[in-house]
């Protein structure tokens, strides 16, 4: 299969069904957590595709790889404050 677009990439559509799940999952957050938590996830969330997206339509695979560590480092971000148990929402 031929890349032609990040859109063909498995990873960002992956990071894209990632998204629309930090969504539905922040969805029912406390109205005191929109920017709070839930922003903070949705930010990381949605920063993965991004950071995939803009690496692809690079014109070395250096600055790829550059891009598709950011994307990572995103994704760790968020995992890191969805499995944080110090956080108790009420």
């Amino acid at each position: 299969m031929t890349v032609k677009s990040y859109k063909d990439l498995g990873v960002w559509q992956k990071a894209m069904d990632m998204v629309v799940m930090c969504y539905r999952a922040t969805k029912n957050f406390p109205k005191n957590e929109v920017y709070g938590l839930a922003g903070q996830l949705q930010r990381a969330a949605v920063s993965v595709p991004a950071n995939i997206a803009e690496g692809r339509e690079r014109k070395h695979s250096k600055e790829f790889l550059q891009h598709l560590s950011i994307a990572y480092s995103s994704g760790r971000v968020g995992n890191s404050y969805s499995n944080s148990s110090k956080i108790e929402l009420y």
